[in-house]
C-alpha cells in the first residue's frame, strides 16, 4: 500500500467533524433548523457525487506484502483512535443540542444527524475491533457500541451473522423482494433477542446461569446504563433523550447497510442438508474510492465474510463477487425508497444467481 493511500485513511475523522461543521454554518448563518439537517446532506448527497466523479479503486495489496501492511501500527492506532473521538463528540453534541434553539425540525435533523455519523464512526470502527484477537481491540469495540445502545452486536455479529449470514437464520440478510422497511425493526429486534440468547447459551455450556457476571451482555449493558444515567444526570431529561434516541438511529443506519450488503443474496444447501461455506459470492461488494476510505473499506464486504479477521486496509476486491452501482452512501438513499430499490437492484440479484454455476 503507498504512503498516499496509507495517510489518506484519515479521511474517516472528516465524519465526526460534519457536527462541529454543522453547528459552525448554523452560527454563522442564523438558521440552526436548517444547518442541523447539513452532515446528512454531506453523507447523502454530496458524497455519492464525489464517489461517482472519483470513480473506482479496485486495487489490492500484493498478496507478499499483506502480513507486512496488516501489522503497522498505524492502521490499528487509526480505529482505536475512534474511541475518544465518539465519546468526546457525544458529549459536545448533545451539550450543543440542548443549549440550541433548535425547534423541531431542527432537533429532528440534529439526532438523525448525530445517529448517522454515530453509525458510522462507532458500529462501523468496532465492527473492525471486535473481529480482532487479544483483549485491547475487542473492548473498544464493546465501548464504541456501548456508546450508541447497540452493544449485543458484539456478540450477535461473530456469533449469529457470521455462521448464518446469506440464510434465512441470519435477520441481517434481507431477502430477494424484502423492503427495508420491513427488515428493519425486524432486524433490530431479533437481532437483540439473539445476542441475548447467545450469550446464555454459551454460558450454559460452561455450566454457569444465564444471569451471571460473566455474562456479556450484562456488563455492556451496564456500561450502556452507566453512559445513559450519567448524560441525565449532566444535561437532564434533555440530555438523555438525546442519548438514546442518536441511539437508535444509529443501530438503524447499522440494519440499513446490513440490508444494502446482504440482500437477495443466498448460501445453497450441501447433499449433507448443510449451507456451503461462505464465500466472496455472498456479500455484495463495492470498490468506490472515497466512501470505502471514509468506512475503512468496509464496502470491500464480500472480502471480510470470506476472511473475517483481515484487517481493513488488506481487505481485497473481488470482480467477480456481485458488485453495488454506487457507494453505500448512494444506497442507502435507494433503500430508503423500495420501488427504486428493487427496480435498480433485484435484476442485479437475478443476473448474478443465473451466472452462478451449477
Amino acid at each position: 500500500m503507498s504512503p498516499g493511500k496509507a495517510l489518506a485513511f484519515l479521511l474517516v475523522f472528516i465524519v465526526p467533524a460534519l457536527m462541529p461543521a454543522a453547528a459552525w454554518l448554523a452560527a454563522w448563518s442564523g438558521r440552526p433548523d436548517l444547518m442541523a439537517w447539513f452532515p446528512l446532506f454531506f453523507l447523502f448527497v454530496f458524497l455519492p457525487a464525489v464517489d461517482y466523479l472519483l470513480g473506482h479503486d479496485p486495487v489490492n495489496v500484493p498478496v507478499a506484502r499483506e502480513r507486512a501492511v496488516a501489522q503497522r501500527v498505524w492502521f490499528k492506532a487509526l480505529t482505536l483512535a475512534c474511541l475518544p473521538v465518539q465519546l468526546g463528540l457525544l458529549a459536545w453534541s448533545a451539550h450543543w443540542f440542548v443549549q440550541a434553539d433548535l425547534g423541531p425540525v431542527g432537533a429532528a435533523g440534529w439526532l438523525l444527524s448525530q445517529g448517522v455519523v454515530g453509525g458510522i464512526l462507532a458500529i462501523n470502527t468496532a465492527h473492525e475491533l471486535i473481529h480482532k484477537d487479544g483483549r485491547l481491540e475487542p473492548v473498544a469495540g464493546g465501548l464504541l457500541l456501548a456508546s450508541v445502545g447497540y452493544h449485543g452486536f458484539k456478540i450477535e455479529h461473530l456469533r449469529g451473522h457470521h455462521v448464518h449470514v446469506s440464510t434465512p437464520e441470519d435477520a441481517s440478510s434481507a431477502r430477494l423482494g424484502q423492503s427495508l422497511w420491513g427488515f428493519l425493526p425486524r432486524a433490530l429486534w431479533r437481532n437483540t433477542l439473539n445476542a441475548w440468547r447467545l450469550e446464555a447459551a454459551r454460558l450454559r455450556g460452561r455450566g454457569l446461569p444465564a444471569v451471571h457476571w460473566r455474562n456479556e451482555m450484562i456488563g455492556w449493558t451496564g456500561v450502556w446504563l452507566a453512559l445513559a444515567t450519567a448524560f441525565a444526570l449532566w444535561l437532564g431529561p434533555v440530555g438523555l433523550a438525546f442519548f438514546l434516541l442518536q441511539g437508535v438511529f444509529a443501530a438503524g443506519s447499522l440494519e440499513v447497510i446490513n440490508y444494502i450488503e446482504h440482500y437477495g443474496l443466498e448460501r445453497r444447501r450441501d447433499a449433507d442438508g448443510r449451507y456451503e461455506r461462505t464465500t466472496h459470492l455472498h456479500s455484495w461488494n463495492s470498490d468506490f474510492a472515497l466512501s470505502n476510505l471514509l468506512l475503512f473499506q468496509l464496502q470491500r464486504h464480500s472480502d471480510h465474510h470470506a476472511f473475517p479477521k483481515r484487517r481493513y486496509a488488506i481487505l481485497r476486491h473481488h470482480a467477480d463477487s456481485p458488485q453495488l452501482p454506487g457507494g453505500y452512501s448512494a444506497m442507502f438513499v435507494l433503500a430508503l425508497v423500495p420501488p427504486l430499490w428493487h427496480r435498480v437492484i433485484d435484476p442485479r440479484v437475478r443476473a448474478f444467481r443465473d451466472a452462478l454455476p451449477g
